[in-house]
C-alpha cells in the first residue's frame, strides 16, 4: 500500500504521526508524510521517510486555506495513495477534500482535540462544530486520541462510528531512570533533596501557564521546569509578561525545547499541566510512564488519563488556589509522589504503550502486515 499522513506543522509530524510511519514502514508499505515545511522534519527526513512540504497553514485565511487544498489535490493526484490518512482540525479537513477530490479510495481522520469543545467565541465554536460535520461526511475511518471525543463525535453525528485509539509512547524510554536524574540534576545545579516540579508544553496561554506562575509563588522551598516553546505558528497572548513578572528567579528555569525530555522527566519530581483545553495530551502519558504523580486539570483528556487521588489530583481549569494545593501537598510528601508515580506508570502500561496504540491503529486503518515484512521481523507469512 501507498499511505499518505497530513497534518499541519513540523511539530506535529515528529511528535504524533512519526511513530505510525515507523510501523507503516515496518509492515512493508510505502509512507509518505506532508506538512508544512520546518526543522524538526530533518530528523524525521534523516531515518529516510519521504516528507513533502505543503502549504499548510494554522490559519482561517480563506486565501491561505485554498492555496493548501490545491496543493494537496495536485500532491494526492500524483501519488494516487491507497490510503490518506489526516490529522489536526484545518489540515485534517483538507487532507479529507483533497483525497475525495484526487479519487482516494479510503480516507481517514484522527481527531486530536475538537475546536469547538475549546474556550472561545460562539461563533468559531459553531463554526468548528460545522466544519467537523462535513469533515465527517468525507470520512471512512474516523478515529480521535480521546475517548470523551468519540462519544462527542457520535453524539453529535459527526462520526456515527468514531473509534477512541488513545495515545502512547515507548515504555523503553519514558521510564524512571536514577542515572540520568543524577546527571541532569548535576548539570542544572539541582541538589538531590530539591523538589521539582515540571511542566512540558508549548508556550500558549491555553496550557494555564499564569495560573501555574501564580501558583508557584505560595511554594518557596519548590523548582518550577518549563520545557517546550513557542512555535512560529502559535496564536494568541504572548506569555512573556507572565513570566518576566513572576517573582519565581532562579526558582524558574525555563529550558526551551528539548530532545532529552526522558531524562528532564526522569529528574524532576512531579509533572503538572493546566490546561484549559486538551484533546489527550502526550505530555502526560510521558509522564505517567516516568512514574511521576501528575497535576491536571479536570478537563476532557487528561481526566481520562489521570486517576485523581490515585496517580495524581485533578483540579478545575484557571484558579490558582487549588493548583497550588495540589502542587504543595505532593511537594511535603515524597511517599505520596513514589505511591502515585508508581499507581501511575502501571496505569501508562496498561493504557498507552505506544505499541500497542500504534498497533491497533494501524488494525483499524487496514494496514495490514505483509507477509516480507513478518519475515524480516522472524515471523512465518
Amino acid at each position: 500500500m501507498k499511505i499518505v499522513e497530513i497534518t499541519n506543522v513540523d511539530f506535529a509530524l515528529r511528535h504524533f504521526v512519526l511513530p505510525l510511519m515507523r510501523e507503516m514502514r515496518r509492515r512493508g508499505h510505502e509512507v509518505i508524510g506532508v506538512s508544512a515545511e520546518g526543522d524538526l522534519l530533518t530528523p524525521v527526513r534523516a531515518e529516510g521517510f519521504r516528507v513533502v512540504a505543503a502549504p499548510l497553514a494554522r490559519s482561517l485565511s480563506p486565501r491561505a486555506q485554498w492555496r493548501a487544498y490545491r496543493a494537496l489535490v495536485r500532491l494526492l493526484r500524483a501519488e494516487r495513495p491507497d490510503l490518506v490518512h489526516g490529522h489536526m482540525p484545518i489540515s485534517g479537513f483538507l487532507a479529507r477534500l483533497a483525497a475525495r477530490r484526487a479519487g482516494v479510495q479510503r480516507v481517514a481522520y484522527t481527531c486530536h482535540g475538537f475546536l469547538f469543545n475549546q474556550p472561545g467565541p460562539l461563533w468559531r465554536r459553531a463554526a468548528s462544530l460545522g466544519l467537523e460535520w462535513l469533515g465527517g461526511r468525507l470520512t471512512d475511518i474516523y478515529l480521535t486520541v480521546s475517548a470523551e471525543e468519540a462519544a462527542d463525535a457520535r453524539r453529535l453525528h459527526i462520526a456515527r462510528h468514531a473509534i477512541a485509539i488513545g495515545n502512547g509512547r515507548d515504555p523503553a524510554l519514558f521510564r524512571p531512570d536514577p542515572a540520568a536524574r543524577a546527571r541532569l540534576r548535576a548539570a542544572l545545579g539541582v541538589c538531590a533533596g530539591r523538589v521539582v516540579v515540571i511542566v512540558v508544553s508549548r508556550l500558549v496561554r491555553h496550557k494555564g501557564y499564569p495560573e501555574l506562575l501564580a501558583a508557584m509563588r505560595a511554594l518557596p522551598e519548590v523548582e518550577l521546569w518549563v520545557v517546550g516553546d513557542r512555535l512560529p505558528s502559535d496564536h494568541g497572548e504572548d506569555l512573556e509578561p507572565y513570566f518576566a513578572q513572576s517573582g519565581l528567579g532562579s526558582r524558574l528555569r525555563r529550558l526551551g525545547y528539548r530532545e532529552d525530555i526522558p531524562a528532564l522527566l526522569a529528574a524532576a519530581d512531579i509533572f503538572v499541566l493546566p490546561s484549559h483545553f486538551e484533546g489527550l495530551p502526550m505530555s502526560i502519558v510521558e509522564a505517567m510512564l516516568t512514574a511521576l504523580p501528575v497535576v491536571a486539570t479536570h478537563i476532557r483528556g487528561p481526566r481520562e488519563q489521570v486517576v485523581d487521588g490515585e496517580t495524581g489530583f485533578l483540579v478545575p481549569p484557571r484558579l490558582v488556589a487549588p493548583l497550588s494545593e495540589a502542587l504543595g501537598r505532593l511537594a511535603a510528601d515524597p511517599a505520596l509522589r513514589a505511591r502515585m508515580g508508581q499507581a501511575g506508570r502501571a496505569r501508562a502500561l496498561e493504557h498507552y504503550d505506544e505499541a500497542k496504540v500504534v498497533a491497533r491503529t494501524l488494525d483499524l486503518l487496514g494496514v495490514p502486515v505483509y507477509a516480507a515484512a513478518q519475515q524480516r521481523e522472524g515471523g512465518s507469512p
